[in-house]
C-alpha cells in the first residue's frame, strides 16, 4: 500500500492544511455569529468591543502580532471571555509564542467545551510538535465535530487529518465519507479522498481525486510527492490494465457474436432449403439475401482474423508479464522457466507477424487439357454452359485422382467483372464408368457455382484460410503448438469459428447449384452422377493405394492405375454406405449425398436426357493419358521414398 505518513511530505502537508483550514474560517466570518459575539462582550465588557473587532480585522488580514496586542486588551477587560481568550491564543500561535498561546487556548477550553475552543486547541496540539499529543488532539476534534451545529468542513477535515496520521483507518474513513458526502467541492475533501483510494488500491481514483485537490489550491508539490510515492506509476498500470480488459472483452464479445451470427445464419439457411417455397425455381429471393448475408459475414469474419492479431499479441505479452511479476511477488524467480516463457512469447509473436508476410505461390493442380486430345469434352462443356445460361470454361486441368471442381484464376477486379478465367478441374480416375448424362448433371453443379459466382467471392475465405494455415504449421514446427500457448488456443478457436460461418456459406451454394443441375437434367441424372463420384472415389482410393504398396515392397513401376479392376470388397462398400447415409454436421462443406439427394427429389426437375455414351469416349488417347497419369504418381511415390 503506498502511504504518504510520517515523512517530511506529511509534516509540511499537515501544516499547510492547518493554514488552509484557519485562513478559510477567519476570512469568510459568519457575521451572524460575530453579532453574537459581541453581545457577549458588550454584558462582560462594554468598552472592549470596538477593540475585539479591530482585532478581528486584522486577524483576518495576517496581522497577528497588532491583532495579539488588542486581543490583549480584550482579555484584560474581560478575563473569563473565551472567544478572546481563543483568538489571541491563536495570535500568539502564529507569532511563534507557542507555549503562551496554549495556555490561552487550555484556558479557553475549560471555560467553554464550544466547538470554536475545542477545534482551534486540537489544531494546536497536534502541530504543535510537543511530544505524542495527536491522540488527545484526535479526541478534541472529535468532540468538536460532534459538537458542531454549523456547516463548517474544517471540523471533519481536522478529525481525518488526525486519523490518517495516527492510522486509525475507522474514524479517518468516516470523516472523509462525511467530506465527500457534505463537502464536496472543497480541497481537503479531494485530499483526503485521494489518500483513502490510495490505501485502498483504486489508484485512478487516487490520482484523480488529488490531481482535483490541486485545481482547486493543493500545492504543486505536494501533489508531485503524492503522485511520485507510488501512485501514478500504479494507476497508469491500472488504466492500460482497464483499457486492456475492455479491448479483451469487447474482442471476446466480437468472437462470440460472429459464432452465433454464423450458427443462425446455419438455421436460416436449413429451413429456407427445406421449405423452398418455388421448386422450380434455381434461386428464390430468400436464398439470395442468406448468400449476400453469407458473403459479407464472411469479408468481416477475415478482417476480424486480422484485427484479432495485436490483440492475441499483447495478450500472450501480458500472460508471460503477470507470470514473472507472480515470480517478483512470490520473492523467486525461476530462471529456467521464465527463460523458456520469454523464448515462447518471442517466437509466438515472430511466427505470427511473420505468418501474415509469407506468400505462397499459387500452383494450378494436374496439366491443362489441349482442345484436340479431347474435342468432344470440350464441346460437350460448351453445350452444358449455354444450358445453364453462362459463360463456358476457358481450361481443363486433368489431375491423377478423382477430383471434380471448379475455380477461377485471376485478379479482384477481373473476378468482379466475370472476367476471371474458368478453370475445370477433372480427376482422371473418377471417369471409369462414367455415363455422359451423368457427367452432364454433375458438370452443371459445377456451372451453377459460375452462374452464382460462388467462385467469385472467396478470395476473402482462401486468403485467411491460408494464413491459418501458415500460422499453424509455423507453431508446430516451432514447438509452441502447446496446451499453455495462447496464440495457439485462438487459432483453434477462430479456426473453428471461421470454418463454420465458411462451411455454412458452402453448403447454401452446393443445394443451389445441385439445384440447378437438377432443374436442367433431372433430379435422376444429378443422383446418378453425385453416386459415381462418390463410389470412384472409394474404389480408386483402395486400388490405387493398395497398388503402391505391392510396387513399393517389389520395387517395380506401377500399372496403369486407371486400368486396375474393382473387385468385390466389404470395406468399400460399407465406406461408399457410410458417406451416403451419414447425417450432414456443421463441419461439413456439403451436405451429405443422403440429403442433397431428398432435396432435388422434391423439385419439379426436368426429365433425364436419353442415354448416351460414356465419358471416356470424349478423349482422343484414353490409354496414353491414363499411363501418363500413372507414372506422374510414380514419380510422386519414389520422391517420397528418396
Amino acid at each position: 500500500m503506498v502511504t504518504v505518513k510520517s515523512t517530511v511530505f506529511w509534516t509540511l502537508l499537515a501544516a499547510w492544511l492547518l493554514t488552509f483550514t484557519l485562513r478559510a474560517e477567519t476570512t469568510s466570518r459568519n457575521m451572524e455569529k460575530e453579532r453574537i459575539i459581541w453581545a457577549q462582550l458588550q454584558l462582560l465588557a462594554p468598552s472592549a468591543v470596538e477593540n475585539f473587532k479591530e482585532a478581528t480585522a486584522l486577524m483576518d488580514k495576517g496581522e497577528n502580532k497588532e491583532a495579539a496586542r488588542l486581543y490583549q486588551q480584550v482579555v484584560d477587560a474581560a478575563p473569563q471571555f473565551d472567544p478572546g481568550l481563543r483568538r489571541l491564543g491563536t495570535c500568539l500561535f502564529f507569532n511563534g509564542d507557542a507555549e503562551r498561546g496554549m495556555s490561552l487556548l487550555e484556558k479557553a477550553v475549560q471555560l467553554n467545551r464550544s466547538p470554536e475552543n475545542l477545534l482551534t486547541i486540537a489544531y494546536h496540539i497536534a502541530f504543535s510538535g510537543k511530544g505524542k499529543q495527536e491522540k488527545r488532539a484526535l479526541g478534541l476534534a472529535t468532540e468538536a465535530d460532534q459538537k458542531n451545529k454549523e456547516k463548517d468542513f474544517s471540523y471533519p477535515a481536522l478529525v481525518a487529518q488526525l486519523a490518517l496520521g495516527l492510522d486509525r483507518q475507522k474514524e479517518f474513513r468516516e470523516a472523509t465519507l462525511r467530506l465527500v458526502l457534505q463537502y464536496p467541492d472543497q480541497m481537503v475533501t479531494h485530499y483526503f479522498n485521494a489518500s483513502r483510494a490510495a490505501m485502498d488500491e483504486q489508484w485512478a481514483l487516487a490520482e484523480s481525486e488529488i490531481k482535483k485537490a490541486e485545481d482547486v489550491g493543493l500545492p504543486h508539490e505536494a501533489v508531485k510527492k503524492f503522485l511520485d510515492s507510488g501512485v501514478h506509476s500504479r494507476a497508469t498500470v491500472w488504466r492500460y490494465a482497464h483499457y486492456s480488459l475492455n479491448v479483451l472483452l469487447a474482442w471476446a464479445a466480437g468472437l462470440y457474436l460472429l459464432f452465433m451470427l454464423g450458427k443462425s445464419l446455419s438455421n436460416l439457411t436449413l429451413s429456407a432449403i427445406n421449405k423452398n417455397t418455388d421448386p422450380n425455381a434455381a434461386i428464390t429471393p430468400k436464398e439470395l439475401a442468406l448468400r449476400r448475408i453469407y458473403r459479407k459475414l464472411i469479408s468481416v469474419a477475415g478482417f476480424y482474423y486480422y484485427l484479432s492479431q495485436p490483440v492475441v499479441i499483447l495478450l500472450v505479452i501480458a500472460v508471460t508479464g503477470s507470470v514473472i511479476y507472480g515470480f517478483l511477488m512470490l520473492g523467486r524467480i525461476p530462471i529456467k522457466l521464465t527463460a523458456f516463457l520469454v523464448v515462447g512469447t518471442l517466437v509466438t509473436v515472430y511466427k505470427m507477424i511473420q505468418s501474415l508476410f509469407i506468400k505462397v505461390k499459387a500452383e494450378d493442380p494436374g496439366r491443362s487439357l489441349t482442345r484436340e486430345e479431347a474435342p468432344g469434352l470440350w464441346t460437350l462443356t460448351e453445350e452444358v454452359a449455354r444450358d445453364i445460361g453462362t459463360r463456358p470454361i476457358d481450361e481443363i486441368r486433368m489431375t491423377p485422382s478423382t477430383e471434380l471442381a471448379v475455380y477461377e484464376r485471376g485478379s479482384r477486379r477481373e473476378k468482379s467483372q466475370d472476367k476471371a478465367r474458368r478453370i475445370l478441374i477433372l480427376g482422371t480416375g473418377v471417369l471409369n464408368d462414367f455415363r455422359e448424362n451423368a457427367f452432364r448433371a454433375v458438370l452443371a453443379h459445377e456451372y451453377g457455382h459460375f452462374a452464382h459466382r460462388d467462385t467469385a467471392g472467396g478470395d476473402v475465405a482462401m486468403r485467411v484460410n491460408n494464413d491459418m494455415m501458415k500460422f499453424a504449421h509455423a507453431m508446430i514446427l516451432s514447438g509452441q503448438a502447446v496446451w499453455w500457448n495462447l496464440a495457439f488456443h485462438f487459432l483453434r478457436l477462430y479456426h473453428f469459428i471461421f470454418r463454420r460461418i465458411g462451411h455454412g456459406a458452402s453448403r447454401l451454394q452446393e443445394v443451389l447449384a445441385d439445384r440447378m443441375a437438377a432443374l436442367k437434367y433431372g433430379a435422376e441424372s444429378f443422383e446418378e452422377g453425385l453416386l459415381h463420384v462418390i463410389r470412384r472415389s472409394v474404389e480408386f482410393d483402395h486400388l490405387a493405394n493398395r497398388e503402391i504398396n505391392e510396387a513399393v515392397k517389389a520395387g517395380r513401376v506401377l500399372q496403369n492405375l486407371y486400368d486396375l479392376t474393382p473387385q468385390s470388397n466389404v470395406t468399400v462398400e460399407e465406406e461408399v454406405n457410410s458417406s451416403l447415409s451419414r447425417q450432414t454436421s456443421e463441419d461439413d462443406t456439403h451436405p451429405s449425398p443422403m440429403d442433397r439427394f431428398r432435396l432435388v427429389r422434391q423439385m419439379n426437375t426436368a426429365r433425364s436426357p436419353a442415354p448416351t455414351g460414356m465419358v471416356w469416349s470424349l478423349f482422343l488417347n484414353r490409354d496414353g493419358l491414363t499411363k501418363e497419369m500413372s507414372l506422374w504418381v510414380n514419380q510422386r511415390v519414389n520422391d517420397s521414398a528418396a
